[in-house]
């Protein structure tokens, strides 16, 4: 399903910039861009168990490891591959983003969302990174909800 086709049949309301590829969050920043919300740092990892974790974190924060897999109870967390964020996400590197969960039929990722992200207009690519949209926190909950994944809320 595409992203835009989704957003519309949930009745999800959204802006949208355009702008060059970007592939981090300091490019994205460069790119500034207007749209009122807070980006978004989005990780793709993986766990010993071979378990997919997505986090949707604020852009300016750090991702501590270990606390991450404190929280999680998991015992070492590491980037998942590119291979497999494109076989399971449908994304290229540099253009990870929460919505690209509605190509993980398989419902293989588990959702991390910063607490600091609750509530707010967040920026995320919308499974490409030529272009940033703002939508809600609660609308990324839709999201998340139409396409069967779990998700927990962390302090990060």
């Amino acid at each position: 399903m595409d992203i835009y086709d989704l957003l519309n049949e949930l009745s999800i309301k959204y802006e949208e910039e355009v702008h060059k590829k970007v592939f981090t969050v300091d490019e994205a920043k460069n790119e500034n861009i207007s749209l009122d919300g807070i980006g978004c740092k989005n990780l793709f990892l993986i766990d010993e168990l071979n378990r997919y974790y997505l986090v949707v974190m604020v852009d300016t924060k750090r991702c501590d490891f270990l606390k991450l897999s404190k929280e999680l109870n998991v015992k070492k967390l590491s980037f998942a591959s590119v291979d497999a964020l494109n076989a399971i996400l449908g994304l290229d590197k540099g253009s990870v983003t929460p919505l690209g969960i509605i190509n993980d039929t398989d419902n293989l990722v588990h959702i991390i969302l910063d607490k600091d992200i609750v509530d707010k207009n967040i920026l995320v690519h919308p499974n490409r990174n030529d272009r940033t949209i703002c939508i809600n926190y609660f609308d990324l909950l839709k999201i998340i909800g139409y396409c069967n994944h779990t998700f927990t809320v962390l302090d990060m």
